[in-house]
């Protein structure tokens, strides 16, 4: 049942006949991860929140810095020097007083990540560090999790949904961590601030459809985004039988941190 409160908060969902009051309460039962309280996780966390998911985890050992701000619209200039976890909590919880924001100031890692994955539905990447992303990607087929993963730089996006044992993975895509220097950080390159906006919103949709089971999740499609031609494409991609972690014959049966691979975008900025 939900409340009246409810009903009224959430009638412009009831109204969609694919959502409705029982498409509602799953949203209020669903229970979605965001690791990296950042560019990417900042959008996904402000309209999970909106739309009622109701719990909602985030992970970020970070602190708001001034260089985040031009896209991270989650925190404010006066929340400089907060945690990250402790800015976004009280964002989100301004929005929709109604839902349970669970804080791990903490970065992930071999040792914690399948703990904290183990109580949610799905999980969003909102990392922007390669050691980060294959270790999410591993954790989730690991514990047979369902996650979203995106990547930015530049007017460049990408994001794909992994459901494990279904769909290809990170690793089929790309088996392993790029050499060290071979791509630019952020800070060196660049990223244009709605970027994140527009993929972490993506990533958000498709936590979304996944806890109401409608839609076309990304699951076996590679969605690539250019800002400055405002063109989407899709490349499909198929399970890599060769896949180190997801293949046939895996070579990775347990987790460790790729300690040696290069930072994206480093994960202390994202």
């Amino acid at each position: 049942m939900l409340t009246d409160e409810q009903i009224e908060r959430y009638q412009r969902h009831i109204a969609l006949k694919e959502v409705g009051g029982k498409g509602q309460r799953r949203l209020l039962d669903g229970r979605v991860l965001i690791i990296g309280a950042g560019a990417l996780g900042a959008p996904a966390a402000l309209y999970l929140a909106a739309a009622g998911i109701g719990t909602i985890g985030l992970v970020d050992a970070d602190a708001v810095d001034l260089t985040n701000l031009q896209r991270q619209v989650i925190h404010f200039t006066s929340d400089i020097g907060r945690a990250k976890v402790v800015s976004a909590r009280e964002k989100m919880t301004a929005i929709n007083p109604g839902i349970q924001v669970n804080t791990y100031q903490e970065w992930v890692h071999a040792g914690n990540i399948l703990g904290i994955i183990g109580d949610y539905d799905f999980v969003i990447d909102g990392t922007d560090n390669f050691a980060a992303k294959f270790l999410i990607n591993d954790a989730c087929v690991l514990a047979g999790i369902p996650y979203s993963h995106a990547g930015i730089l530049r007017f460049d996006g990408q994001t794909i949904t992994v459901r494990p044992g279904e769909s290809a993975c990170y690793r089929c895509i790309f088996p392993s961590p790029p050499p060290k220097d071979a791509i630019p950080t952020c800070s060196q390159a660049g990223v244009i601030g709605v970027l994140p906006g527009v993929l972490g919103l993506i990533q958000a949709t498709e936590a979304i459809k996944l806890l109401l089971g409608k839609g076309d999740l990304l699951t076996g499609t590679l969605l690539v985004y250019n800002a400055l031609a405002m063109s989407f494409d899709k490349i499909h991609i198929n399970r890599n039988p060769k896949c180190p972690i997801c293949g046939e014959t895996p070579s990775i049966k347990e987790l460790k941190d790729e300690v040696d691979a290069v930072t994206h975008c480093d994960l202390e900025k994202s």
